[in-house]
């Protein structure tokens, strides 16, 4: 399906406070995501710079700002390592929705949705590569071998919850793997090739890479806490989706657990068949049985892991930056 009114972008993520420490080299990145957008086939630049400025945080290349600069460093290939960053993030946004089928992401029409499957395919194979382009600049084999490697567990986090989808005995280990693949790779991957950036001892980049690995378990963990009480309108997508899909993601593992015999085959039954028919039923149960709480208390004790691999740097502004944003992973809202 394509679009008949291409769908007009918004403006670039307006800096919260965790940016400040790192205000100019953000909009640095900014302005270097716009000037590597560039292409000679126009419908790439437009659905590109869709979805890039769809609003979202920007996490993960702020995780390579701040990870370079609390170790001190001064040159300006951060910049540059932020944005491929991005673009891999945002390439996968662009496979996720086609697998997915999705039509709305942060509260607007999913790429897929408004130009087609096949155009939102191949503009993420298109930011994948410009990736590759942009860590030769880098110029640094132990960056490339860490995002090379990252992009690979990636795809394979990706295919692991694609074969579980509609898989009600997926336990709570082989959930904790998935999430590991799908989101918190990439988390880490940015966080320690920061690290490396800036000339880190073996101890500190060890400790930058768990911090991101940490922070991006804990992030993942309360997005699919959300998906059970969030607000869809702050989310940008619908209370239940993962359950409309058939995803066995933790909520629901620890209420089959915890829940009557009753209740387990009742949510079984759900993941096999997918759907909303049953929410109010399904929604009930993961109250009853404490799942949100359980996977709340999950989610922050990711961020404590995350906050002790900080007492490895020296203080600084950076350092404190990455210990709010472990917190804000598990209080957030949206």
């Amino acid at each position: 399906m394509t679009a008949n009114v291409s769908p007009t972008p918004t403006a670039s993520p307006t800096p919260s406070p965790l940016h400040a420490v790192v205000a100019d080299d953000f909009e640095a990145v900014n302005r270097t995501i716009v000037e590597q957008l560039t292409s000679k086939v126009p419908l790439v630049e437009t659905i590109s710079q869709y979805i890039i400025e769809s609003g979202g945080k920007r996490l993960r290349p702020m995780l390579v700002l701040l990870a370079a600069r609390s170790l001190g460093y001064q040159g300006d290939k951060h910049i540059t390592l932020a944005t491929l960053i991005e673009f891999m993030h945002t390439s996968t946004l662009l496979h996720d929705d086609v697998v997915d089928e999705s039509h709305m992401r942060r509260g607007k029409k999913t790429a897929n949705d408004a130009w087609g499957n096949a155009p939102s395919v191949l503009v993420g194979d298109f930011l994948y590569s410009r990736s590759f382009q942009l860590m030769v600049d880098v110029g640094s084999m132990q960056i490339m071998a860490i995002l090379s490697s990252a992009t690979c567990t990636i795809a394979e986090g990706e295919v692991l919850q694609l074969t579980n989808i509609g898989n009600p005995s997926v336990s709570e280990a082989d959930y904790f793997e998935t999430i590991q693949g799908k989101t918190a790779m990439l988390f880490e991957a940015a966080s320690h090739s920061g690290a490396v950036l800036a000339d880190a001892t073996p101890e500190q980049a060890q400790a930058l890479q768990l911090y991101g690995r940490y922070l991006g378990l804990a992030f993942q963990l309360i997005d699919d806490l959300l998906d059970y009480q969030g607000d869809a309108d702050a989310m940008g997508k619908n209370v239940g989706d993962d359950l409309a899909e058939g995803k066995p993601t933790l909520p629901l593992i620890h209420a089959m657990e915890q829940g009557t015999p009753e209740q387990a085959k009742l949510i079984r039954q759900v993941i096999r068949k997918g759907g909303l028919e049953q929410l109010d039923d399904v929604l009930a149960i993961v109250h009853a049985t404490g799942a949100l709480e359980y996977t709340r208390k999950r989610a922050n004790e990711m961020a404590d892991k995350a906050l002790v691999q900080l007492e490895l740097l020296s203080p600084s502004p950076y350092r404190d930056s990455m210990a709010q944003l472990a917190r804000l992973a598990v209080d957030r809202q949206a």
